[in-house]
């Protein structure tokens, strides 16, 4: 979904970059098409045909994914989501300031999607497709260039504040004459005014393209103080006047240019899982012929049923199956573990993981976006693009805190200059106050947290489905755990298989080839493969029937095959089991047991320890339940639990004001995922896309559900952590500012530290410490 344009090469070519560009203020995208060796003299993003770009959603709906420009605050969010929202056709627009990923969805037999793009375009928002492998060489390009401005910049302060120490050096001395002040004004201005036209492009093209459009961005109020700074200074400097402030423009457009960049850095390091995932993606495949020729195509090219050939080092670039060859295969994409797996014959690899030690041919299953490396970026952008309470929160913080700050600037000039105070320092009081309360770090508070905490979740395998789920997951109290398939893992094992005569197991492999039920294969793994295939009903509920040498012969539960409750194995087995009964033989009774996944005793002591409520809900025997729940130290469990009766104790808990998180069988449990207060499941690789949960984990380990709670909780620690900081840095700047304390050179740095802090407080929770843990 997210990969649009990776999924289509030749959507971005030379000619359609050319006509997908934006405004030629929008730095990110002559970026974009300087990186592909293009001028930035493109036309519009509406010039092109966007159908290239769109996709369709189950309900038809038309979707986009585009990379959204001069965007700074959350003033831009708020500007681009109403102007999209306001269209009757629009389902849905969400913009991720983090990302800058803007994602709409609306009826596309309603609206064209050039028509629909129209008011953000006017608004100044210049729209490119979303590329994350485009977009590297892009952001390469931006980065080289705020470098460039901000040595620029960097060099004109120094040699402009070397030269205003001898200024104000001689207004303290007799010895310097107003010629020589003015000499050195002039040579101050020589260097600053140069240095200011060249650094101050990424704002002033910014802010003329807000300015078009009829609004406002950070970007116009930090021009008026870079500009307003520099023309006072030479209007001093033509006047023959004592007080000069190149100095302050250029230092100021310096530090404004390091807050940019680090920024900028910081949030490059807060990539959405999403983005790294589709770099994983490949973009070409070698196929094998009928033939047996070999040659190499685009991925897309590749049909399902088609030979692949994967070279040592490669990423996989399909979903597919072994057809040839043995190898170690880096799935920790799949799973979060980093120990490889090994890929034999018949065993199933996905698109994205890494061949590491011998070539393997695969025949191919899925392409594309349906493999399972798309089914994860599609969970991923979803959650990632989401409005979470927090971030709803914020916006409308920030829908408020706009006007506000505007009517305090006013407010500002109008005191000052009526107090007495000459209209050009009332002036840059005012500009000192918006660039001092510009809400970034108010509008980063949430959105990187939540990006990054995505990212840590999935290197340990685990997918975030749910936008809020993060901070549903934060307020729970109690677990509640199905038991199949979650606390063990659902592969049953023949347990006493040395205790059954070879004749009897090699009768009952025989009646269970076909079978699917779980006891059924394990009766098919244990057994021997020789012998003719039998007729067999297989009674659901039941078991297995078959008539062999005129003989009927059952393979089932206890009282299908007529035993009495007095019938007993020698050692009191209470577990899964099946009988052999036929006529004139012993019953035979095979035993079967189901492995607890790593880590669910330590999972569990780890989860009471935290005061979490602990309980297990399962549709299996209450022998076998209570069985489990001794060896786990569960005290609170239920047995022969039907689905609806899991969703009304799930019910009946909520009533009672307990928040729940479920852990139960992505696809079994889904009544009961969707109705637990947040739910996580165990999944195989190729359910990701299929169950109810908020949270899915791969691989066995059951490190995932505390890993996920310990995330959540940190999470949440640090939005609230995020919002504090944002409003005593407010609480503090913005009466200094009002009070003409600060000038506009530490309004700059002030807000450039306030951006900066929340990301790099956010990024603490990519540390995966000990304190961490739950």
């Amino acid at each position: 979904m997210g990969g649009i344009a990776l999924d289509k090469p030749d959507a971005m070519s030379g000619r359609n970059l050319h006509d997908l560009g934006g405004d030629c203020c929008a730095g990110g995208a002559m970026a974009l098409a300087a990186a592909s060796g293009l001028q930035a003299d493109y036309h519009s993003f509406l010039d092109a045909d966007p159908t290239a770009f769109v996709q369709k959603d189950e309900q038809g709906n038309a979707m986009l994914y585009l990379l959204v420009e001069n965007m700074h605050c959350a003033n831009c969010i708020k500007n681009i989501e109403g102007a999209l929202s306001s269209n009757p056709a629009v389902e849905e627009a969400r913009v991720n300031f983090s990302t800058r990923r803007l994602f709409v969805r609306w009826q596309e037999d309603l609206e064209a999607a050039a028509d629909l793009l129209k008011p953000v375009i006017a608004l100044g928002y210049p729209l490119t497709p979303y590329n994350p492998e485009m977009m590297q060489s892009a952001s390469a390009e931006e980065d080289r260039k705020l470098l460039r401005a901000l040595a620029v910049a960097g060099f004109a302060a120094a040699n402009v504040m070397l030269l205003s120490v001898s200024v104000w050096a001689g207004l303290f001395s007799e010895d310097m004459g107003p010629a020589t002040r003015d000499f050195l004004h002039w040579i101050s201005a020589m260097i600053a005014l140069p240095a200011v036209a060249y650094a101050g492009q990424p704002f002033f093209k910014s802010a003329m393209g807000a300015l078009k459009a009829g609004h406002l961005n950070m970007d116009v109020p930090i021009s008026l103080a870079v500009v307003l700074a520099a023309g006072l200074s030479l209007s001093e400097t033509i006047q023959s006047g004592e007080h000069a402030y190149f100095d302050a423009s250029v230092t100021l457009l310096f530090f404004l240019l390091i807050g940019r960049y680090l920024d900028k850095a910081a949030r490059s390091k807060a990539r959405s899982a999403a983005e790294r995932l589709l770099l994983l993606k490949s973009v070409a495949a070698t196929i094998i012929d009928d033939n047996g020729e070999r040659r190499t195509v685009p991925v897309e090219a590749v049909l399902p049923g088609t030979r692949v050939q994967v070279a040592v080092g490669d990423r996989l670039p399909v979903d597919g199956v072994v057809s040839s060859g043995r190898s170690d295969i880096d799935v920790s994409l799949v799973t979060g573990e980093s120990l490889p797996a090994i890929a034999k014959i018949g065993e199933p690899v996905f698109a994205g993981t890494l061949n590491l030690s011998a070539p393997l041919e695969i025949t191919t299953t899925k392409t594309g976006d349906d493999t399972l490396l798309g089914d994860i970026v599609r969970l991923m952008e979803a959650a990632e693009q989401g409005r979470a309470k927090y971030v709803r929160l914020a916006d409308r913080i920030a829908h408020y805190y706009a006007p506000v700050v505007h009517i305090l600037a006013a407010v500002t000039f109008a005191g000052w200059w009526v107090f007495g105070t000459d209209w050009q320092v009332a002036l840059i009081q005012a500009v000192a106050v918006l660039i001092i309360t510009c809400p970034c770090a108010l509008g980063l508070a949430v959105p990187v947290v939540q990006v990054v905490a995505s990212g840590r979740l999935l290197g340990k395998g685990i997918l975030v489905k749910a936008a809020d789920g993060l901070e549903r997951l934060a307020q729970i109290d109690t677990v509640v755990f199905d038991k199949t398939g979650t606390l063990t893992e659902g592969r049953l094992d023949l347990l006493n298989r040395n205790q059954i005569i070879e004749d009897d197991l090699a009768l009952a492999s025989r009646m269970t080839r076909q079978s699917r039920h779980p006891l059924a294969m394990a009766v098919t793994r244990a057994g021997p493969l020789a012998g003719e295939e039998l007729e067999v009903a297989e009674i659901p509920g039941c078991g297995l029937q078959a008539i062999v040498d005129g003989v009927d012969v059952k393979l089932g539960n206890r009282d299908w095959c007529g035993l009495s409750e007095d019938i007993q194995s020698d050692d009191g087995f209470v577990g899964p089991e099946l009988w052999l009964a036929r006529a004139g033989s012993a019953p035979v009774h095979f035993q079967f047991r189901d492995h607890l996944r790593p880590g669910a005793e330590k999972m569990i002591s780890n989860l009471k320890k935290q005061g979490f409520k602990v309980e297990l809900l399962s549709g299996d025997r209450r022998s076998v339940v209570e069985n489990i729940a001794a060896d786990l130290g569960i005290d609170n469990w239920l047995a022969q639990q039907r689905p609806e009766d899991k969703v009304a104790r799930l019910k009946a808990m909520a009533e009672t004001g307990q928040k729940v998180v479920m852990v139960g069988d992505g696809l079994n449990d889904a009544p009961a995922l969707s109705a637990a207060y947040v739910s996580i499941s165990p999944a195989s690789a190729a359910d990701v896309s299929q169950t109810a949960a908020d949270f899915i984990f791969q691989g066995r380990d059951l490190e995932a559900v505390t890993e996920s709670i310990a995330v959540a909780r940190k999470s949440r620690r640090l939005v609230l952590q995020n919002f504090s900081l944002a409003f005593t840095y407010n609480a503090i700047a913005v009466p200094m500012a009002v009070a003409g304390m600060v000038t506009p050179l530490f309004a700059a740095i002030a807000m450039s530290a306030s951006s900066l802090i929340v990301c790099l407080n956010s990024m603490r929770l990519k540390r995966a410490g000990r304190e961490d843990r739950i």
